[in-house]
C-alpha cells in the first residue's frame, strides 16, 4: 500500500499547479514552485497499485523521505524558552518602562 492514498498526489500537484499557490511561491521566495515531483509521485503510486513491485514501491517511499527531510532543514522562526520570564505572572506593563524589551 502506497505511503499516501493516489488522489493525494494528484491533489498536492493541483494544488501546486493553482494560480494562487504560483503567486505566494513566486512572492515569498522569488520563484515559481517545481511541481513535478507530484506528478512524478502520482504515476509511481498508480504504478503500484497496478503492478505493485519493489521499484515503485522504493521510488515512492525514497520521494517522501526526501520530502520530509526538505520540510526538517529549515531553522525555526522563534527562540524556545526554558524557563518562562521572570514577571510572567504579573500585569502586562506593570512595573516595567515602556522602553524596556526583557
Amino acid at each position: 500500500q502506497p505511503p499516501r492514498t493516489c488522489d493525494d498526489y494528484w491533489s498536492e500537484f493541483r494544488h501546486c499547479k493553482s494560480l494562487w499557490n504560483r503567486f505566494h511561491n513566486y512572492y515569498a521566495h522569488g520563484t515559481s514552485p517545481s511541481c513535478g515531483q507530484w506528478k512524478e509521485d502520482y504515476y509511481s503510486c498508480r504504478e503500484w497499485e497496478k503492478n505493485p513491485g519493489p521499484e515503485t514501491k522504493e521510488s515512492l517511499q525514497q520521494s517522501e523521505r526526501n520530502r520530509e527531510a526538505e520540510q526538517r532543514k529549515f531553522t525555526p522562526v522563534w527562540d524556545l524558552r526554558r524557563d518562562p520570564p521572570r514577571d510572567w505572572h504579573m500585569p502586562l506593563h506593570q512595573g516595567k518602562s515602556p522602553d524596556s524589551q526583557s
